[in-house]
């Protein structure tokens, strides 16, 4: 069956479709913004059952499975990176998730089979499956539920979680019984913005007793226990994690598999797109165009390229001189030549220029209107001249010498860097490129031992009020330059409060016009994600994909083999 056609034969009017409170964006077969002005929702699934989207599905079979996973530690709640989910997402369950057979547009029932939105849209209530364990043996209860997501909306001390600003309206959740919980919101938001929101896969739950026995963190917690479909079997680091099938898990017939042997390779790498091609593997991501063609002309595999959930990124620390002044960050913004830097990766990654905002979301200023900003025009001397005239009001018309220039060791960051590197000299700025892996990366960022930082960060919807508030907010769980402009905190909460598009989109286009005069951070580019597999790899829909964080269950593949 042609994957590009498939639909599942659950009535999807009555899931939450779309993803983001996006324009046009549908809950239970209505528009947001009706639902955001109280229409009230309930939805019943208790009888539906996930399976294969194909007849005749077959169990059996170990899935090897190519992914960089060099997580920089085990608590993927806390982690902004596909190195953790990737091969750690399959071992939870969320509380909804996202439908793997449809490319993950359609929320669909997971742990909670029914659930209610109020007609004020301020009380979310889920009503949780009976007979779930948890693969210790413990049994899944509310209070598990209530435990993650307290966690989540409300970060203990020294606890990071980049997903958090998705919950800042939750201001409290009960555990009333075993098997109901309720969401409280002190506003209400677009139902299909929190029905989203909670379908993430990075909401994976875990169990209360976990969290309180390594004092709500798992960041050194190698087999943290879940209610998956697959649970840890051995792991050598930087080379293998093998998992294995949970014979308790509660969706009876699922999963296919009887495990799934995940491989470590880096992004775009040969290496990884060397395994895919000689068959050592079966299903591979984040592989270069230079495979993916080879993969498309070749009998027998498939590949298709999608929309990622990440800007590409260069952070300039605002916390040290001379990147604490406005004037240079603008003038250092205004230097990159983005048309290149799409050139430079071409064979590496797919990529896309873009700005502030998703280029290829409904919100973003379409780029033909984007080329004709200074720092996005294909002619960048205009851009230049003034990026030299700004460095002399600031004081430095001789340029800045001796930058630390953080890089995530990868191979389109190491190109980039380089790239990057040249254009600063024009300006008169030069720096030091020092490469390290990305639990180093993380670590030096995150405290601000660098000047520039190249690297990649995630969201989780299209909708600007996710990213906006993770990525460029003050103390933004994202925010890894340390930005702080005040008339651009004042303003988001008007964005995420507005349920008028059109009023929307217009204090959008404000915001982006405070980003582009004060950058929070240097958009590179925008990517593309080339997945290659075998045609026996059966059980998943990748075309329509936003993102690689959502569809990370395994539980619809099977081998037809």
């Amino acid at each position: 069956m042609d994957q590009r056609k498939e639909r599942s034969s659950v009535n999807r009017r009555q899931f939450v479709k779309g993803g983001s409170a996006a324009l046009g964006a549908t809950v239970f077969g209505m528009p947001w913004q009706a639902l955001a002005q109280g229409v009230p929702n309930e939805f019943d699934g208790s009888k539906f059952q996930l399976k294969a989207p194909e007849p005749n599905a077959k169990s059996g079979g170990v899935l090897k499975y190519a992914i960089t996973s060099r997580p920089p530690h085990f608590d993927f709640h806390q982690s902004g990176t596909i190195n953790s989910l990737g091969s750690q997402g399959c071992m939870f369950d969320n509380l909804v998730r996202r439908d793997p057979r449809d490319s993950g547009k359609t929320i669909i029932p997971d742990l909670a089979h029914s659930w209610e939105i109020s007609k004020d849209g301020q009380t979310y209530t889920f009503h949780l499956r009976e007979g779930v364990q948890f693969s210790d043996g413990a049994e899944f209860a509310s209070e598990d539920v209530k435990a993650t997501f307290d966690r989540i909306a409300k970060p203990p001390q020294g606890v990071m979680i980049p997903r958090s600003t998705l919950f800042t309206t939750v201001s409290e959740i009960q555990a009333p019984d075993k098997k109901t919980v309720i969401f409280k919101l002190s506003e209400p938001r677009p139902a299909s913005f929190m029905m989203a929101a909670f379908a993430s896969g990075w909401n994976g739950i875990v169990r209360k007793k976990t969290l309180e026995d390594n004092q709500y963190n798992l960041r050194r917690v190698v087999d943290i226990p879940g209610t998956g479909p697959f649970k840890s079997k051995r792991r050598v680091e930087n080379e293998i994690w093998v998992m294995e099938k949970n014979a308790n898990y509660w969706n009876k017939g699922l999963p296919y598999l009887d495990g799934i042997e995940f491989y470590h390779a880096l992004p775009f790498s040969p290496e990884l797109g060397s395994a895919i091609l000689s068959n050592r593997v079966d299903y591979a991501r984040i592989c270069d165009p230079v495979t993916a063609r080879k993969a498309k002309d070749t009998k027998g595999m498939s590949t298709t390229a999608f929309y990622q959930s990440v800007i590409q990124g260069t952070w300039m620390n605002n916390k040290k001189k001379p990147l604490d002044d406005v004037r240079v960050r603008r003038a250092i913004h205004l230097s990159l030549d983005r048309p290149v830097l799409v050139d430079v990766v071409k064979d590496v990654a797919p990529m896309m220029m873009g700005g502030m905002i998703y280029p290829f979301s409904e919100w973003a200023t379409p780029l033909d209107q984007l080329k004709k900003r200074l720092g996005y025009q294909d002619d960048t001397a205009a851009g230049i001249k003034e990026a030299k005239a700004l460095m002399a009001q600031a004081g430095h018309p001789g340029g800045i010498k001796g930058l630390d220039f953080l890089v995530r060791d990868v191979a389109s960051f190491k190109l980039w860097a380089q790239a990057i590197q040249a254009m600063l000299q024009q300006i008169g700025v030069e720096c030091t490129l020092r490469t390290v892996v990305e639990s180093v990366w993380f670590d030096d960022i995150k405290t601000g031992k660098f000047d520039l930082a190249i690297g990649a960060i995630v969201s989780t919807l299209l909708d600007p009020s996710d990213y906006f508030n993770a990525w460029y907010k003050k103390d933004g769980p994202q925010n890894y330059g340390f930005w702080d402009n005040a008339k651009f905190n004042e303003l988001l909460p008007q964005i995420d409060r507005e349920v008028d598009v059109k009023k929307r989109l217009g204090l959008i286009r404000q915001a982006e016009e405070i980003m582009e005069a004060d950058p929070p951070v240097l958009p590179v580019s925008w990517e593309k994600i080339n997945d290659i597999w075998f045609n026996y790899v059966k059980g998943h829909n990748p075309y329509e994909y936003f993102g690689i964080y959502d569809c990370v269950r395994f539980d619809t593949f099977w081998l037809d083999k």
